[in-house]
């Protein structure tokens, strides 16, 4: 189990990376669009704090094989 959480953390973070990124260049940081660009950021911080609390957690969990 503690392995999942290891995975997750990594693929959890590069997905939301890769979405704000992808959000950001497709908005073209648009004046008249703040709020697109706005979410794409918002990806990107999310990418940088979900991600290492799920690696963390998957660090911190024992494991127990019944």
């Amino acid at each position: 189990m503690k392995s999942y959480g290891l995975i997750t953390g990594v693929v959890a973070s590069l997905l939301c990376l890769i979405a704000g990124i992808w959000i950001l260049f497709n908005s073209g940081f648009d004046p008249d669009d703040p709020l697109t660009a706005g979410i794409g950021l918002y990806f990107i911080g999310k990418a940088f704090f979900v991600g290492p609390m799920l690696y963390l957690s998957g660090t911190r969990t024992e494991s127990t094989s019944t």
